[in-house]
């Protein structure tokens, strides 16, 4: 198969590459740079042995998509590119529709155009909104609390459109947790514009000498120690819960969805201790309040990603917290 990936040079799209190739399917790789670096992809053909063929194209680019779609028999796309963190996307909301949104309607009019009508979307389990209760079950009802969530959801959306107007398409929605963790080889990891915005890079980055200290943004949530609560699942094993979603649309499922997690929930103080035992470094941090649009407690319900792709996910808090200090020691300017 050939998988044309958008936003391939991300954090989960260099990992997914790296999974991909290992099951020897044939990758084209398009991302804009905007929070990406081409050294991700040096580090997938140094791991793979293969070459990743890459256009610098932005997904509302309609003639740049199209001189690549011309170039190349896409069987399927995965599709990652898009604006992701949280806070900012509560100061850009505009931006992050522009982007997010606009961007994947012109990629599917381009894919519709060539006739590739199979996809596997980055979603996100913000689109649950503040859940009634935990485990999430793919059922279970939609909502965000910010812009970020919300493009993601009307993504999910626009594609159940457009595979209701014509159900030639298959389309996949992975709505997955929260990754960490880093390639064990330590040569590929997350390397966030500026200050990070996600927990564990910014935990490493303390941890490196490289931040002073963490917020821990609210203490006073339901849950046993005050602090958040969040399904930490390893980019690896998210890795190839999307290897796993690409060979599913050659089965022709129409429109799918499921949660990638562990199905296991972690507080942000537990992440913290987890980290310091990984690296064997004091994690300063202090509590601040609450953010708008932060809920208590998120993690999954995976067994229908096991029962229908036969996945699931394999490593432990240990494995993401060694693997992603490896990561930041070796590399503590990421890929600069």
């Amino acid at each position: 198969m050939t998988i044309l990936v958008t936003g391939g040079a991300g954090y989960i799209g260099s990992h997914t590459l790296v999974e991909l190739l290992n099951e020897n399917h044939d990758v084209v790789v398009i991302d804009n740079l905007c929070n990406a670096s081409l050294a991700s992809l040096e580090k997938v053909e140094k791991l793979t042995g293969k070459k990743v063929p890459f256009y610098q194209v932005d997904i509302r680019d309609a003639e740049g998509l199209a001189t690549v779609f011309s170039k190349h028999q896409f069987n399927s796309v995965i599709h990652f590119a898009g604006l992701k963190a949280v806070g900012e996307s509560n100061e850009m909301p505009l931006h992050y529709y522009d982007n997010n949104i606009s961007g994947t309607v012109n990629l599917c009019q381009v894919m519709a155009k060539y006739q590739v009508k199979n996809i596997v979307f980055s979603s996100s389990a913000t689109v649950y909104g503040d859940p009634a209760s935990v485990p999430i079950k793919e059922d279970f009802p939609t909502s965000a609390t910010n812009p970020y969530g919300r493009s993601k959801l009307f993504i999910e959306e626009i594609l159940g459109d457009l595979y209701k107007s014509d159900n030639s398409w298959n389309v996949i929605n992975l709505r997955y947790f929260n990754p960490v963790g880093a390639h064990e080889s330590g040569i590929m990891g997350e390397d966030p514009n500026g200050i990070p915005n996600n927990l564990m890079p910014y935990v490493a980055q303390v941890a490196v000498g490289k931040l002073q200290q963490l917020s821990v943004f609210g203490d006073d949530y339901d849950t046993a120690d005050g602090t958040g609560v969040r399904d930490y699942i390893h980019v690896v094993d998210l890795a190839k819960g999307h290897v796993k979603a690409v060979e599913k649309l050659t089965q022709k499922p129409g429109l799918a969805t499921y949660n990638l997690g562990t199905g296991q929930g972690y507080s942000v103080l537990e992440m913290v201790a987890a980290f310091e035992k990984a690296s064997g470094k004091t994690v300063a941090y202090k509590i601040a309040p609450r953010r708008a649009g932060d809920i208590a407690q998120c993690f999954a319900d995976p067994a229908f990603a096991k029962q229908e792709l036969g996945w699931q996910a394999e490593k432990n808090i240990e494995d993401m917290t060694k693997d992603g200090w490896r990561w930041q020691s070796e590399n503590p300017n990421g890929y600069k």
